[in-house]
């Protein structure tokens, strides 16, 4: 389906065939397919870039993979803040890159 998809894996075997799924990311339609995570599906299509940094406006993107890091962060349907690593895709889900949302440590504000 597309470059990034591990299709025949040398120990799981053969993908299953599974329904596709059609995504929005920023405005951008994409396939992915059920039971995938946004990760998962915007990774094999490609896209690396999911939030950046609050701070310094570096990218960023899937990190952990597993839910501890916050670093996978994007805009769902108006929802922000949520992890793509563990959310999965649903038909006609729109997904955007995660506007810098606060800062949870400040200098100086932990005094």
């Amino acid at each position: 389906m597309s470059f990034g998809r591990i299709e025949n894996h040398p120990i799981l075997g053969q993908m299953r065939d599974r329904q596709k799924v059609n995504i929005l990311f920023d405005g951008r339609s994409y396939q992915g397919f059920e039971e995938e995570t946004i990760a998962a599906t915007l990774l094999a299509n490609g896209i690396r870039t999911l939030r950046y940094h609050e701070e310094k406006g570096t990218p960023r993107g899937i990190y952990c993979n597993i839910g501890h890091c916050f670093e996978c962060r994007v805009t769902v349907d108006g929802k922000d803040g949520v992890r793509a690593c563990m959310t999965p895709i649903r038909d006609g889900m729109d997904i955007r890159t995660s506007q810098s949302l606060p800062t949870p440590f400040r200098k100086g504000a932990h005094k």
